[in-house]
This record gives C-alpha cells, structure tokens and sequence, in this order.
C-alpha cells in the first residue's frame, strides 16, 4: 500500500474580489505588494497601475500575470488589487485619463514609473489637469502607497 499524502489547507485566500470590482466594467486598478518598493525618490507598496474596460475579469488575470513576476522577490508575500474609478464625461474615456494622470504624477513624486509597468516611462501631461486634481491624485497614491 502507497504512503499515505499529507493535505495542508492554506487559511490565507488566493483571490479576494469585492462588488466595487463590479459596480464599473471602465476602470483603473492599482496594485500594492506587502512591503515598500525602493524608488529612486522615496518608497511606495504600489508596484503597478494599469487599466481596463472589462472590469474585475482583466484585474484577475493581470493578477495572475503581475503576481507571476513579482511574487517571486525576496519579502513580498502577497498582491493585493485596488479600484480607483471616476466620474464620466460624454466623449472622453475618463478611466484612461485618469489611469494617465496616475502613472505620470507618481513619477513625478518617486521618479520611475511603478516597477511592473512597462509603458509610460515618457509620458507627459496633456489635459489630464483638466479633469483632475493634483491633490486628490496625490491623496489618492499616499493611501495606495
């Protein structure tokens, strides 16, 4: 008779989702690992910002995807996803804006774009400012970070 297997159940969840995943299908979504991430002007948990129109099913295999490639550094245990969503104007695509507005004012603020970006190292302000405001940007990557 073969050796009995042992079973381990991990407490922990894999994947978490919450309705405000839902409530939009156009938004933007920031992952944060456990500990900070060394930038070249200070520190920040925010480890990727990125965009979608499918809602919580892009923000799961980007999931799969990002956790993939940063879980496997030294210190980081977990990812967790946060929802950033805006109002809506007729003929602009906000959640894009606003995933810009994002990605270039934590540059400004850390010097680099968040390590699990890949586009957007030059980006550059156009009309963003029009429809956000610097501080509530701010205030919004001091919570995330």
């Amino acid at each position: 008779m073969p050796k009995r297997l042992k079973i381990k159940l991990q407490r922990n969840p894999a994947v978490v989702i919450n309705r405000t995943a839902f409530r939009d299908d156009k938004i933007v979504y920031v992952a944060r690992t456990n500990k900070k991430n060394q930038y070249p002007l200070g520190k920040s948990r925010i480890a990727y910002i990125g965009t979608t129109k499918k809602g919580a099913r892009r923000i799961a295999s980007s999931a799969a995807v990002r956790g993939e490639d940063l879980l496997y550094e030294y210190g980081i245990k977990h990812l967790e996803f946060n929802v950033v969503t805006c109002g809506k104007v007729q003929s602009v695509e906000t959640w894009r804006k606003l995933e810009r507005a994002l990605m270039i004012r934590f540059r400004e603020l850390y010097g680099q774009i968040p390590r699990a970006n890949k586009a957007g190292e030059r980006i550059r302000w156009k009309d963003e400012l029009r429809y956000f405001r610097i501080e509530k940007l701010d205030r919004i990557l001091n919570e995330l970070g």
